[in-house]
């Protein structure tokens, strides 16, 4: 295990819907003033798999419906289905900022958090796994559900604007096979939208928010993993 982006500073995140044809009109806006993420291969979306984990009450799930304003969530991140890479995050939402606190596991500690076995983290000096360790032990934190879409991500050095879409959004069916290309997934909502992401560090610089202006989206507390629990089973 290794440490990586442990503890980032809270940022600003906004979110919208907005459907196809006004992101391709934003995409057009962006792509010659903000550079793309270098995950994006030949300007291509890449893949994303979260594995959310939640608590034996759901307490992230009705936390966000209730409009709770401190609240954290848990999940194992991966990218384009690959064990190459694999984050434990816990997102952090306190009033209208988020930080994100992540550290780099290997498969076998994956697959042991999966399986819900939290043993050999309280030792760790790395306070997430320590914390992790307390919420599977103390509130029986478990998978909850796979999350798939695919990031187009937009960079701007100032204020470290980072706008992305996400797209095609599908949830997994009542499955924990987190490094299964062909696993089925389903589509969480009815309606002709993605999924747009203004995030910056203190304020959004007036050059960048002159690119948004105009475009027709709707600002919405949208949640991805609140939207893919749609055909899970809760508790609670």
């Amino acid at each position: 295990m290794q440490d990586k982006r442990t503890a980032l500073p809270a940022r600003h995140e906004l979110k919208y819907f907005i459907n196809p044809a006004e992101l391709d009109v934003l995409r057009a806006r962006l792509r010659p003033v903000m550079r793309m993420d270098s995950h994006c291969r030949g300007g291509k979306p890449y893949i994303i798999r979260s594995l959310y984990f939640d608590d034996i009450d759901d307490s992230a799930f009705y936390d966000k419906q209730a409009g709770v304003m401190h609240r954290d969530k848990y999940r194992i991140r991966i990218y384009r289905y690959s064990d190459k890479e694999i984050f434990l995050e816990r997102k952090r939402k306190m009033g209208d900022l988020i930080q994100k606190s992540s550290v780099q596991i290997t498969r076998r500690l994956c697959e042991q958090l999966i399986s819900g076995d939290p043993r050999g983290l309280q030792t760790s000096s790395n306070p997430l796994l320590q914390d992790v360790y307390v919420q599977m032990r103390t509130r029986l934190l478990r998978p909850a559900v796979i999350v798939d879409y695919a990031r187009e991500a937009y960079l701007h050095p100032a204020e470290n604007v980072r706008i992305t879409f996400d797209l095609n959004l599908r949830s997994g069916l009542h499955s924990q096979d987190l490094f299964n290309a062909e696993l089925p997934t389903v589509c969480p909502h009815d309606r002709d939208v993605e999924i747009l992401e203004v995030k910056f560090d203190h304020y959004l610089p007036e050059h960048i928010a002159g690119l948004l202006r105009g475009v027709e989206a709707e600002r919405s507390a949208v949640s991805k993993y609140v939207l893919c629990r749609r055909f899970e089973p809760l508790g609670g």
